[in-house]
């Protein structure tokens, strides 16, 4: 064990070797406590106990932002007094602050352990007892982290029976918590020995003993996690676990059914997410194409420029119905809106394949609607000089389909399709056929900017 550690753990009974400390009831002393601070705390107690506990935090805090986390460990050798002030209200404060910067530190000092980590969850358990489930918690999440399933597991076991005076809705709330990552672990064991029996070819008896055991782990996974998805919130890793399970044992309308109602209960708060996953179990049952189009139709309306918009864009293309071709022409148009999107050579084909046929059917209002909203901003947000050669060298084919569009949108005297036409050599019959596509359908006649 490293000194650092050494020092920590002796720290626990309220002393650390050759020094004499500040005890408190929490029996946790930290290294060397700079001059500066001894004094500001010193000065502090004859004038005002929580003048300098404040101090003491205000250092804490410092250190913490820079990173300095030896310093900020020393300075928490006096913060801990915070435990003996004869303010209730304080009092009562003070276990969570430790809490959160002990854990803090904890977590980054280069020289701590998940012992020590977890020796002093443990204490600040017992001390701050209103704040028992939360720490338990997240001492949890820090074994998940480290891959101590089964000591999280045995954490949030012992958690979910701790009980402290009547049980309030706020203890009520944070058990369901517990009880559902305790599920969530259920689910990671049962996954673990889905993994197992795909590897027994032709092994039944070792077989079935794995099968039995696998469902006796679905069994206790699903009673929590279909507890915590009833309650309105963002469950996102406990449904899609949940409905992994589901799916494993054929219950296909029960899954159909969880995801429907966490897509779309309006209890539940708005959560792209949910309709993703809605989208893709249907897609994996092979649902009929308007089932899918009237589920990417609501993610249209959250998040235009998700990465499904391209899908549901194909979707809408291949439809017989002519909203839906519309629709499309809104969908793709929506998707280049955003910065992140610009130079997607997927979406820009998209568009200019839908421009040509939206144009060839005679629907110049439909194109004229969707620019007549962008035409103030497109052209300096896609098609200036600086872009086109910006693209014209990093990727020809994004530039070819850039310039057929500014070319249909502003005409071809516009910057972008003027500086590709112009391009020689290999680029030459490519531009012809540009141009004569652009001649025939381009929504203006004269010149563009």
């Amino acid at each position: 064990m490293d000194s650092f550690s050494e020092e920590f753990m002796k720290s626990m009974t309220g002393k650390v070797q050759g020094e004499t400390s500040t005890k408190s009831h929490v029996g946790i002393c930290l290294p060397t406590v700079p001059k500066q601070l001894e004094n500001a705390v010193n000065e502090g107690q004859k004038k005002d106990f929580a003048l300098s506990t404040n101090t003491c935090l205000n250092y804490i805090q410092e250190a913490i932002l820079k990173h300095q986390w030896q310093k900020a460990a020393e300075f928490m050798q006096y913060y801990f007094q915070t435990l003996e002030d004869t303010t209730s209200s304080q009092r009562q404060v003070a276990p969570e602050i430790i809490w959160k910067l002990g854990s803090e530190i904890l977590y980054h000092h280069p020289e701590s352990s998940i012992e020590i980590f977890s020796t002093f969850a443990d204490r600040m358990k017992n001390i701050g007892i209103r704040n028992y489930l939360k720490i338990s918690l997240q001492h949890a999440f820090y074994l998940m982290c480290n891959g101590m399933i089964e000591d999280a597991h045995r954490n949030l076991t012992l958690a979910e029976s701790w009980r402290y005076g009547e049980k309030s809705s706020s203890q009520e709330k944070l058990i369901k918590l517990i009880q559902a990552y305790r599920g969530l672990l259920d689910y990671y064991t049962w996954s673990k020995k889905r993994v197992t029996l795909s590897t027994l070819d032709g092994k039944h008896f070792t077989s079935d003993a794995v099968t039995q055991d696998m469902h006796s782990y679905f069994r206790l996974s699903s009673l929590n996690l279909h507890e915590i998805i009833k309650i309105p919130g963002i469950w996102d890793p406990f449904v899609k676990s949940y409905v992994e399970m589901l799916e494993f044992y054929e219950d296909n309308d029960g899954a159909q059914q969880v995801l429907t109602n966490y897509a779309y209960d309006d209890k539940f708060p708005c959560n792209p997410n949910a309709h993703v996953y809605l989208y893709e179990f249907l897609k994996r049952q092979q649902a009929p194409e308007e089932k899918l189009i009237s589920v990417l139709k609501i993610l249209h309306q959250i998040v235009p420029s998700h990465k499904l918009m391209l899908e549901f864009h194909t979707l809408l293309r291949k439809s017989k119905k002519e909203e839906h071709h519309k629709l499309g022409l809104e969908v793709i148009f929506g998707v280049l809106d955003y910065a992140g999107c610009t130079e997607n050579v997927i979406a820009w084909k998209f568009l200019a394949r839908h421009l040509k046929q939206t144009l060839k059917r005679k629907h110049l209002d439909w194109v004229e609607e969707e620019w007549n909203a962008r035409k103030d901003w497109w052209p300096t947000f896609h098609f200036s000089y600086f872009l086109v050669k910006r693209n014209w060298k990093k990727n020809k084919t994004l530039a070819y389909k850039k310039a057929f569009v500014a070319g249909l949108l502003l005409g071809k005297g516009c910057k972008y399709f003027t500086y590709i036409s112009n391009r020689g050599g290999k680029a030459e019959m490519k531009v012809k056929k540009m141009k004569k596509l652009v001649q025939q359908h381009s929504i203006v006649n004269t010149a563009g900017p």
